[in-house]
């Protein structure tokens, strides 16, 4: 499992944790408490497992197995999940409800709204989920979360917040949906409304579900479903968007202490081969200082397309110094096809 510096990735494992079975979906009388729409849709919620060799970039911090959810979307096997399950695998499987496995193939990952797509090599016989609307959940609204497994993977939840969310692996969401109580197997797991329609993928644990200043309240972010619709067509279709990618330090930026640090380099990335290290603190991109995570992201993706150059204002053990970086391409980073 992959931990992260805001939050924690890749939440893998199998539905219900021991002493969980059965969480909040199911009555004693052994009678669903669920919509009906809702448990209708509920089998379109599928596992996905993945493999990924030890050559490729990710490897290291996502590690070479993974395992997760993803929601069927189209009635000829297409998979919606989050795209740090795939990312760089070369051989993925879905397992739908009944227990049955299928071979499946990468179809797209989009870097900027963190969702991927795969495709089973046979078509599923299950009713795919209808996206509904995300901009539709409002603070304290009720949804339903749910993982491979039907009723006993569902789970009641209410939103704990819609707000701006900045990743350390310069990702910026502009209105995040943040869950509670949380669930722990989230990885791919599908934000279900009372309609049964799909409003978000599961992305993250957060430990401050209830926003910056609030008591700490484990809970889930979720990727809104509007982000994906007007990018849908395209990713399926070409892979990846057409616009030009933005420009990608390599940096795993940090807050601390009212700064903000370098928490991890990618190696072998721009950052990297600019010699800047662990601890280094940034101060300015290009003369214009910077406030806070999503501040520097805003600015570093103002400057141009990936292969842009930036001069950064840094400062290592007290001493200030500028650094200048020819910005990558993220997708061309990482490897999907081995030498």
């Amino acid at each position: 499992m992959a931990r992260g510096l805001n939050g924690s990735a890749n939440g893998a494992g199998h539905w219900p944790p021991p002493g969980e079975e059965g969480v909040v979906a199911r009555t004693p009388g052994g009678g669903s408490n669920l919509p009906p729409l809702v448990s209708a849709a509920l089998p379109a919620v599928v596992g996905v497992k993945t493999t990924i060799p030890e050559s490729r970039r990710s490897a290291q911090t996502l590690g070479t197995e993974r395992e997760g959810h993803g929601i069927l979307v189209d009635d000829e096997g297409l998979i919606l999940t989050i795209g740090y399950l795939i990312m760089e695998a070369d051989t993925v499987t879905v397992t739908d409800i009944e227990g049955n496995e299928l071979s499946a193939r990468i179809v797209g990952y989009d870097y900027e709204s963190g969702f991927g797509l795969v495709r089973t090599e046979e078509p599923m016989r299950l009713k795919p989920m209808r996206f509904g609307d995300s901009d539709s959940l409002t603070l304290r609204a009720e949804a339903f979360v749910a993982g491979l497994g039907g009723e006993k993977a569902a789970l009641k939840v209410k939103v704990a917040g819609r707000r701006e969310f900045a990743g350390y692996w310069e990702y910026l969401l502009d209105s995040a949906i943040f869950t509670v109580p949380a669930y722990p197997l989230w990885g791919g797991s599908a934000l279900i409304s009372q309609q049964g329609e799909l409003l978000g993928v599961g992305s993250l644990l957060v430990q401050e579900a209830l926003g910056p200043g609030s008591p700490a309240f484990p809970g889930n972010m979720y990727v809104p479903i509007n982000r994906l619709k007007p990018i849908f067509d395209e990713l399926v279709a070409q892979g990846r968007l057409s616009t030009p990618p933005r420009p990608w330090l390599g940096i795993y930026t940090v807050e601390h202490m009212g700064q903000l640090v370098v928490g991890g380099i990618s190696e072998g990335g721009p950052a990297d081969r600019a010699g800047l290290q662990r601890g280094d603190i940034l101060h300015a991109l290009d003369g214009e200082v910077l406030d806070d995570v999503a501040d520097f992201y805003r600015k570093l993706w103002a400057i141009g397309p990936a292969g842009s150059v930036v001069k950064l204002k840094m400062e290592r053990d007290s001493d200030t110094f500028d650094v200048t970086v020819r910005t990558g391409d993220r997708g061309g980073y990482h490897k999907y096809v081995d030498d």
